[in-house]
Order: structure tokens, then sequence, then C-alpha cells
């Protein structure tokens, strides 16, 4: 048996059969170039249609990706079935679930975070824009894709985070609503009139800008403290970060002034002895070991 000439005609076989494919090949090529083409057109009638409407950016990002892939879909399995004569859309049609089933379980983690983020886009809450924090990552969201999610944290750094781990842990929502509850605990000396003092830290929240004036003001005496008696003091004010900060200072100083004048004193906690047994005690032994 000649086994260079069966390569011979093998090759020859295979290099005929491409030249036969050419025109086929081609037009498969300008198919998928057509295919391109009128996906950028959809993708920017899609951007019109929904810029029209009230949807969210997530949820216009995503008809724009689904409107590219069924479309991307229909060209690539018209292509195939013009490079391949043999094949019909049904047998096409298998071949890509067996593929997609394949392919799902290679990349089980890629298709969970794809599915995490067309489930992050369809619900409601988290928007792009809101403050959040998930998994210890404090930050904006910036841009949600199909894959992950961008944060830029409040000391700029981008942390981009897998959806299916925003989608599986709480993630809680900082700007959700428009205003948010703060609190700070003010401690007095024992000796102070209770019911002036509370007059006095309330009086002290007049004029202070970022409070919200028709939310409650909330003081309560909370507890009998080793130094002090300490009041929990609550207000309203913007839900961003940096507005609560500042209207947190703004609150501290106006406290603390209005306190001082008052006379009231704001005590240091006493510093308890670590010993357990009082230094009297060790004395007297030392005295009767001498």
């Amino acid at each position: 048996m000649n086994y260079v000439q069966t390569l011979q005609e093998q090759v020859n076989g295979m290099v005929r059969g491409v030249v036969a494919a050419l025109p086929n090949i081609a037009v498969a090529l300008i198919v998928l170039v057509i295919t391109w083409i009128v996906a950028r057109f959809a993708v920017r009638i899609a951007d019109r249609l929904t810029g029209r409407t009230h949807l969210r950016p997530s949820l216009q990002n995503l008809v724009e990706t689904l409107v590219r892939l069924a479309i991307w879909l229909v060209g690539f399995m018209i292509a195939m079935t013009i490079m391949l004569p043999g094949l019909d859309p049904a047998g096409l049609v298998a071949g890509l679930g067996v593929g997609a089933l394949a392919v799902g379980f290679a990349f089980q983690d890629i298709f969970e975070n794809f599915l995490a983020g067309v489930l992050i886009m369809l619900r409601e809450k988290m928007r792009m824009g809101d403050i959040i924090e998930v998994e210890g990552v404090l930050g904006r969201v910036e841009h949600i894709t199909l894959r992950e999610t961008h944060i830029r944290q409040l000391s700029n750094e981008l942390t981009i985070m897998p959806n299916s781990m925003i989608f599986k842990n709480a993630v809680k929502i900082l700007t959700d609503a428009d205003m948010r509850r703060d609190e700070l605990i003010v401690g007095v000396s024992y000796d102070s009139d209770l019911e002036q003092s509370e007059a006095v830290i309330r009086k002290a929240f007049e004029g202070i800008e970022g409070v919200v004036a028709d939310k409650p003001i909330l003081i309560f005496a909370r507890e009998f403290n080793s130094s002090s008696i300490d009041f929990q003091v609550q207000w309203w004010s913007e839900s961003k970060p940096r507005d609560m900060r500042e209207v947190k200072h703004h609150v501290v100083m106006a406290i603390k002034r209005a306190l001082d004048d008052a006379g009231i004193e704001i005590p240091f906690p006493y510093v308890t002895n670590t010993f357990k047994e009082p230094l009297s005690l060790h004395r007297a032994d030392n005295d009767t070991a001498a």
C-alpha cells in the first residue's frame, strides 16, 4: 500500500473541497458583515426607543445586549447553513443546544454571573449612582454589565465585583431613600440637671444646616455609664455619606458649644484600677513582711 499516494489523494481532496466551498464561504462572510451592520443599526434604534421611555440605564443596556445577541445568533445560523449546505436549521439548533449545555458546564461561573447580571438589571433596587455596601465594599455603583458591577469606593478606588457575589449576598443601599437617620451619644455628668441637659441639646439643633426640619429630633436618656449619664440623640439628614458626615460635624460642634455655654460638664471616663486587690492591701502585706 502506497501511503504517500493515499495521503496525497486525501490532501488533494481536501483542497478541492475547500476550493469548491470558497463561494459559500465568501457568501457566509458577507452574511456576517451584514449581520454586524444590522446589529449596529438595531442597537441604535433600540437605544432611541428606550431613551424615550423611563427605563433605568441598566435595563436599557440589557435591552441593547439582548437585541445584539439575537441578531448575531440569527446571522450566525444563516452563515453556517450557507457554508455547510448539508446542515439544516433543525440540526444546527440541536447542535447549538448540545454545545451550549457543554459550554455551560465548562463555564459555569461565567453563566452564573451572566444570569445574576440579568436579574440585577431587572430588579428595581440598586441603580447606577446608588451608594451601596456589600461584602465590606462601600462605594458608588458606576456601571452594571452582564458579568460584573463596577463600584467606585469613597476613597476613589474602583472595585469590580462579580454579579453573582452581589446577587447572593446582602446589599445595603445607602441612597435608596433621600433621607437617613443618624445618631450620637452625648454624656453629661451625674450632678447635671437632666431636663435642662435635654433642653439644651434640643435647642442646639436650631439653625444647623442639613438637619431635616420636618423630622423630629429624638433625645433619650439611655443609660448610667461609668462617669456620665448618656443621652441618645437622633436626627435626620440627606442620605449621601458626605452630607451625613458634614451634618454630624455641625451637630457635634453645636452640642458641645451649647453645653459649655450652659455650664453642663461632659465628663471624662474614670480610670479604673486594673488590680484585683486594693492598693492598701498590698501596702499592708508589705508592712507585715517587713
